[in-house]
């Protein structure tokens, strides 16, 4: 190579002229570029050589100057068609020649930097470039079509990000829903998120640390979220809104009710019927009655809601409460199994109104077993709309108007005690409801008040005799059973003490109950054989108890076969454990939400066993908000001991909280 040749290279991927200075060492060449600056260059990395005459560096601006009047990607289409017609190749001169008339250094290089340019027209092979075809260059446009969608779309997002954190209004446009959804997605599950590239490439632009956090920082900036956004309900990716085919179908429902296929229904609408729930309950389904029987026996009447009434097996308002399959209750409110329109409506056991009804009618012997049972179709009329807390002071004060409530009650002690004497496991921990209104936390302790457990030991009752019905006639139902935990043994019972010491080693020792076709025994009811059935509105599994049990009342071949039942009480019962996670995780940011907010009170504790004792790190109750915590002591404790605590520090997003404790005389200070 002569000193004097021109030469293109690239550098840091942009095309660069500069000419042949002098040979370095045996291969490579000193070439210097147009602003003077040398370069050692092997001959591999020159791109294009211009040689016809001898160039210094000077010469460049004006050669380049020329060259550049004559590249107009544009043209590159017109060649294309004449040698495509042809099936002709191109090379810089022939290009030149053919688009310039001339073949002159300039012009020659301005072909060489159309057709290395080039992405669509033309392929490389070799030295000389090939035309493509008409599909393959139909096919390229319309990439570089999309690309610059794409392009102008994302500055155009960019814009608008910055426009509204400026406090600009504006409205987002449908292109920029993927997005946020990047952002949403990255904010929600962090490093394990698929679109985490998108949404850290969208922080980057912005000059925001491309971390989760700060995906959500922005997310609350931008309006899309809230400061306490529920990122574990975003996880679950459970269903929080009904599609329009759903709620067309609701209205449908509620404007011209389908007929029902029980038109034999038992008429109880004599019976004084109890609904006894939460002030703050909507989805009524299950009330309570007594009836005294001509030879002196009382029958108790459990009642549970009859949401079959008004959908089919494999119908779409099945097929949605089949996908949800639980009502979610969180503390900032409920998320449906069903539409509320028809879960709150003509499905509940609404005070003053006839409704459909599945009624368990059950006689009890003097021990409190059940001595015969019957289960119909029915109608009844709810009489009293009642709290818990109603309910205990009616029963406190004994009100002779309500003796079949007092009855009921009486009853349902003697089924705690027959269960006891089964081997009924009891367990008393405090259970604390999390309500959040209007951005105000409330925290209450739940009482085992009467009320509560009269209620329960009822739905407990419903479930044996719905079990019971399923067995002696071989229905594939939801039968729930839970092994035989191995508990602790007296003595080591006796050295911790009573009450939630003890209750809370016992909890330790329990398995999850388990879902399945066949009946087994559920160790914590003390029952041979138990169905749920009292939830139909908001559990799917009772659901399908439902279906399978008024089927086999009517004479029907049940909707679902043992294999069917299986797979959908399995999915059901995976569905409804997420859903729980969802619940407790919701509960804990609240809670820990509360505490941030009452980071100067002083809570009562309780100490109720250790997790790692050598590290002294120990699970506590606190007292007064029925919430278990780990804490770690500075000195020695027992278990039950009882002690004052503070928050320390709690981040609810970070699942953070510390708990130190108060001493004596901190708190005389």
């Amino acid at each position: 190579m002569d000193k004097g040749t021109l030469i293109e290279f690239r550098s840091q991927g942009d095309p660069c002229l500069a000419v042949v200075d002098r040979p370095e060492g045996k291969k490579n060449w000193i070439v210097i570029d147009g602003r003077g600056q040398s370069h050692t260059l092997h001959p591999r990395q020159f791109t294009y050589t211009i040689s016809d005459q001898s160039y210094c560096p000077d010469d460049i601006p004006e050669f380049l100057q020329e060259a550049q009047a004559y590249i107009d990607p544009s043209s590159l289409e017109v060649a294309w068609e004449l040698l495509s017609e042809v099936g002709e190749f191109a090379d810089p001169a022939s290009l030149a020649l053919l688009l310039f008339s001339d073949r002159r250094p300039a012009l020659c290089y301005a072909a060489h930097r159309l057709l290395s340019d080039d992405k669509i027209y033309f392929k490389q092979k070799g030295e000389r470039y090939e035309p493509r075809s008409a599909t393959q260059v139909e096919e390229l446009q319309h990439q570089v079509a999309r690309e610059a969608q794409r392009l102008e779309e994302w500055q155009g997002f960019l814009q608008r990000v910055k426009q509204f954190l400026a406090g600009e209004s504006l409205e987002w446009q449908k292109c920029d829903r993927p997005r946020l959804e990047s952002l949403e997605r990255f904010a929600a599950f962090g490093d394990e998120a698929s679109q985490r590239a998108s949404a850290q490439e969208i922080l980057l632009a912005l000059e925001r640390s491309p971390t989760s956090e700060a995906a959500f920082q922005l997310l609350v900036e931008l309006g899309a979220w809230g400061k306490h956004e529920n990122l574990a309900l975003r996880r679950s990716q459970f269903p929080t809104q009904f599609s329009e085919k759903v709620l067309s179908m609701t209205q449908q429902c509620l404007l011209n009710p389908p007929p029902d296929p029980d038109m034999d229904r038992l008429d109880l609408t004599h019976l004084k019927v109890y609904t006894i729930d939460d002030e703050t309950t909507r989805e009524i389904d299950d009330g309570l009655s007594l009836e005294t029987l001509e030879d002196g026996r009382q029958r108790l009447w459990i009642h549970i809601a009859d949401p079959t009434r008004w959908l089919l097996p494999g119908d779409d308002l099945d097929l949605e409460a089949r996908r949800r399959c639980t009502t979610l209750y969180l503390p900032t409110g409920v998320i449906p199994m069903f539409p509320s329109d028809l879960a709150t409506g003509p499905m509940s056991l609404v005070q003053g109104q006839t409704c459909c009804a599945l009624s368990f009618g059950i006689i009890l012997d003097e021990t409190g077993r059940i001595d015969a049972y019957c289960i119909q179709t029915s109608l009844i009329q709810p009489t009293y709309r009642l709290t818990y807390e109603d309910v205990d002071e009616m029963l406190e004060l004994g009100a002779p108007a309500e003796s079949e409530l007092a009855a009921i009650a009486s009853w349902a002690q003697q089924r705690q005690v027959w269960r006891e004497a089964q081997g009924a496991i009891s367990i008393h921990m405090p259970e604390s409801s999390i309500k959040v209104n209007d951005d105000d936390i409330v925290i209450q302790v739940l009482d085992d008040s009467p009320a509560r457990q009269l209620v329960a030991e009822m739905m407990i009752l419903a479930g044996e005799a719905a079990a019971c019905y399923g067995q002696d006639h071989n229905l594939a139902i939801p039968f729930r059973s839970q092994p035989q935990p191995e508990l602790p043994t007296e003595e080591e019972l006796l050295q911790l003490p009573t009450g939630w010491v003890r209750d809370c080693a016992i909890r330790r020792c329990m398995s999850r109950s388990e879902v399945g076709i066949t009946p087994a025994r559920h160790a914590t009811l003390g029952l041979g054989s138990y169905s749920q059935v009292t939830s139909p509105i908001r559990r799917y599994t009772d659901l399908l108890a439902h279906f399978q049990l008024k089927a086999h009342l009517r004479g029907e071949a049940l909707p679902f076969t043992a294999q069917e039942m299986t797979e959908l009480t399995q999915g059901a019962s995976s569905v409804a454990y997420e859903a729980s996670l969802v619940e407790r995780q919701t509960k804990r940011y609240w809670a820990l939400e509360y505490l941030r907010r009452n980071s100067k009170t002083r809570w009562q504790a309780i100490l109720l066993r250790w997790l790692r004792e050598h590290e002294r790190l120990g699970l506590v109750m606190l007292e007064d908000l029925g919430l278990e915590l780990a804490m770690r002591f500075n000195r020695p404790f027992k278990l039950g001991d009882y002690f004052q605590v503070r928050v320390a520090y709690v981040d609810p997003r970070r699942d953070v909280v510390q708990l130190e404790e108060v001493m004596e005389s901190a708190l005389q200070i």
